[in-house]
């Protein structure tokens, strides 16, 4: 396993990731999310994502008995969850990004986590009812009390992100790290184009989520859509709506094409290529099945096979590279 720094961050995350959206607590028994931890630890995997809202809070409890019942020194693992959707309460209270609810969920989570610290803390979403002066704020604290030590965004504009950032400077508080954004052959554009200079300048790491577009970038959807899948659940309808469309499944028959030339899986060449992206701190995996995993924690080695030729060839197959803006 090969490790990246975050960021400008002196911190170090597995290039390869494990997260346990719609899976932990949901899709899966408890037995094969403990199997699929154990793995990702032994392949070097030193970076576990979660969330409030992932099953309602049912995801972090799944992770955190795993933990409990490992003896994986705390200093060898990286963990993580997000505040803004809650778990599972409707009240103004009980979700968003005011102080109020990054403070209890910190400690919600911390308590179903069962750790003493989280690593990563992520504002899952902008809150624009909340000024970000309170959530710089509120997070700056919680890293002076020792409950949090680095925490980022998810889904963030640049502008909000570096919003967060001149409040911190002129305040002399410390600003988010990283950002957590959809990144994939198919959603390009923020992490190509609309990060490109918070990279340069305040230094941002990414842990990308959906790197196969939720399975679809694996070419499984071709002609039929399988029965549970991730894009077949209700909860992802919003998700499908925009992945299913005749020009993507061209797309991604020409990318199995290649695949099959350059001998590897749809899976491998999707992962491998979100990689490629320098600027890509960590690539989150999801899986519902060991056997899954396994595989693609394989597809760092296919990075080498992305030559410039090849490259070449999928940017011509997906015909969607964003272009930068003059300078």
């Amino acid at each position: 396993m090969n490790y990246r720094r975050l960021g400008k961050s002196g911190l170090k995350v597995s290039e390869l990731s494990f997260g346990s959206w719609i899976t932990f607590g949901n899709q899966i028994n408890n037995d094969v999310s403990s199997r699929l931890m154990d793995m990702a630890y032994d392949h070097g995997v030193n970076f576990f994502d979660n969330a409030e809202v992932y099953a309602a809070g049912r995801s972090e409890e799944v992770m955190g008995e795993i933990l409990s019942k490992r003896n994986w020194p705390r200093d060898t693992y990286i963990l993580s969850s997000k505040v803004y959707f809650g778990a599972g309460g409707k009240l103004p209270t009980q979700r968003g990004l005011h102080r109020k609810h990054i403070v209890e969920a910190c400690h919600a989570a911390l308590k179903r986590l069962r750790v003493e610290y989280l690593d990563l803390y992520f504002c899952h979403r902008p809150d624009k009812e909340t000024p970000i002066e309170e959530t710089v704020w509120s997070m700056h604290q919680l890293i002076m009390q020792g409950k949090i030590f680095y925490w980022g965004t998810s889904e963030w504009s640049a502008q909000e992100i570096m919003e967060a950032h001149m409040f911190a400077k002129q305040n002399h508080l410390i600003g988010p790290v990283m950002e957590q954004p959809q990144y994939n052959m198919l959603t390009r554009r923020k992490v190509e184009v609309e990060y490109a200079q918070i990279y340069k300048t305040v230094g941002l790491g990414t842990t990308i989520w959906s790197p196969l577009a939720s399975g679809y970038l694996t070419g499984k959807y071709l002609d039929q859509k399988p029965d549970a899948t991730r894009l077949q659940r209700d909860e992802l309808d919003w998700l499908a709506e925009k992945t299913f469309t005749d020009e993507n499944e061209n797309i991604v028959r020409n990318l199995k094409k290649l695949a099959e030339e350059l001998g590897i899986s749809m899976a491998h060449l999707g992962i491998a290529w979100c990689l490629k992206n320098e600027n890509v701190s960590t690539v989150i995996l999801g899986a519902s099945r060991t056997e899954q995993l396994e595989h693609n924690l394989l597809a760092a080695d296919k990075v080498d096979l992305l030559t410039d030729d090849v490259i070449q060839k999928i940017e011509t197959i997906l015909n969607n590279k964003p272009k930068l803006p003059p300078y």
